[in-house]
């Protein structure tokens, strides 16, 4: 029998005043029984228009109607066909805008709550039972991948499974990528992420780390020592700058290089060896999901006052609805329709941060309206810190030492949108170094789908 409430079953929260004094995971997950409650509202539409709502194509009605049956384990099973990284997945997925935006209950009520499913799903399946040993006939074939973030996992995962002997080239200590640099401990346990690496080396992965592809060993010199296809997955690790006086002051940071000193390096630790000054008062501008990662790492730092300063208005914000929520509740401030103009200080370090206000005008290029100016309307957010959240490309070493491979004007790679090979035979990209900064599911389904066309050209090759 379906369950028509109209609302998702609530899941548990770490209250704010006590979850910004540690990095512990903000939202707790449903027991088996709130699952298959949940996942009763699951009407198993005939054409689920939540399936068309995942870059992945997981199967979302099948997997659901397992957790509804209390048949935890096929419902696993079922996620891990599309999807690689499920509990991943569960936890920084923007549901909202993609599978549960398509939801038929979201008409005339909240949608199914899929992400909290299939989070459930898979942290049920990981506490209790360990992965299948997959019998794996090797073709002897040697591939490349290049970064082992969430696009990096996806290909790998699927070109091993297919027999293909495949080695990552990770620039860090720790592979992950964004997922264990840029995604707050407080979002996405890194045991997590942890778990799902093991996972890829029982396929017979390699993983080569701290080994910088453009200075360690070219794209070319891949090619030349025997790997027959390359796939680059780096992500997009450039900050972006606003290019207005005091950008170079002490105490402006990038939220690349804050997020990574925080979430890899461990900074918020007494001991850690690349520790943070926070400040007191904080500032960060941007309002994507970085932006709100940001914030909210700057609170559990122990700064008093942090604001959020976006130029376009609150219903403009791109970042995850859950996050701005959170971050409300966890004191943040907002200052919508609001623009920096120059970042002010004393003795060489961040006093402040010199603003306009703004009023939204006619429709941009992409859309959306375009924020103008208020003449006159001045004023000063008094901070020591400022954390420049605005955006990333993609850092050129790679395509800059890669023969033969054309780049747009942003500095992504240009790829063959069917098989995502780029100009360069044999090569392929995907996730950010392509799209420029985009979500984890977008960049695994690239990941997928260059390991399909890779399979496809290595066998009509060495066949």
């Amino acid at each position: 029998m379906f369950n028509m409430n109209n609302t998702k079953t609530a899941v548990n929260e770490q209250p704010p005043k006590l979850r910004i004094k540690n990095f512990d995971e903000v939202s707790g997950r449903y027991s088996s029984e709130e699952a298959i409650m949940e996942a009763k509202r699951c009407i198993q539409c005939k054409n689920p228009g939540c399936v068309g709502g995942c870059p992945v194509n997981v199967y979302i009605p099948q997997f659901i109607k397992e957790v509804a049956a209390g048949n935890f384990v096929e419902a696993y099973r079922v996620l891990k066909m599309q999807n690689s990284l499920p509990a991943v997945c569960g936890r920084v997925c923007p549901q909202e805008k993609q599978c549960e935006s398509k939801c038929v209950r979201g008409l005339k009520g909240e949608p199914v709550a899929i992400g909290r499913l299939e989070r459930f799903t898979a942290d049920y399946f990981m506490e209790n039972y360990k992965e299948e040993e997959i019998e794996i006939k090797k073709n002897g074939i040697k591939t490349a991948v290049i970064g082992a973030g969430p696009a990096g996992i996806a290909c790998a995962g699927e070109l091993a499974k297919m027999g293909y002997d495949v080695t990552i080239f990770e620039a860090l200590h720790i592979p992950g990528g964004v997922l264990v640099y840029g995604i707050p401990e407080f979002r996405l346990p890194k045991a997590i992420v942890a778990k799902e690496i093991n996972n890829l080396k029982k396929f017979g992965v390699k993983i080569e780390k701290n080994v910088i592809i453009g200075r360690s060993i070219t794209v070319d010199e891949l090619l030349e020592e025997g790997y027959k296809a390359v796939f680059i997955g780096s992500g997009a690790g450039l900050p972006k700058f606003m290019s207005i006086a005091g950008e170079n002051l002490n105490g402006v940071y990038s939220a690349n290089e804050f997020l990574t000193r925080v979430n890899l390096m461990k900074a918020y630790h007494q001991d850690s060896p690349t520790p943070v000054s926070v400040g007191k008062k904080v500032a960060v501008i941007g309002g994507g999901n970085v932006a709100m990662d940001a914030a909210r790492t700057a609170v559990r730092l122990g700064a008093e006052e942090v604001y959020i300063v976006y130029r376009r208005g609150e219903e403009e914000l791109p970042a995850r609805a859950e996050e701005v929520h959170h971050a409300k509740e966890e004191g943040i401030i907002f200052k919508t329709l609001t623009s920096p103009e120059e970042i002010t200080g004393k003795d060489g370090w961040v006093t402040g941060l010199h603003c306009s206000k703004m009023i939204l005008g006619e429709a941009d290029r992409t859309g959306r309206k375009a924020p103008v100016k208020v003449e006159g309307s001045g004023f000063e957010i008094e901070v020591d810190r400022v954390i420049m959240a605005i955006g990333q490309t993609p850092n050129p070493l790679i395509t800059s030492t890669t023969l033969g491979m054309e780049i747009d004007k942003r500095g992504t790679i240009v790829v063959n949108e069917d098989s995502m090979e780029t100009t360069k035979s044999g090569v392929y990209a995907g996730g950010d170094i392509v799209t420029g900064a985009a979500t984890v599911i977008l960049a695994m389904g690239a990941g997928k789908k260059a390991a399909k066309a890779m399979d496809e050209k290595l066998k009509e090759k060495y066949k």
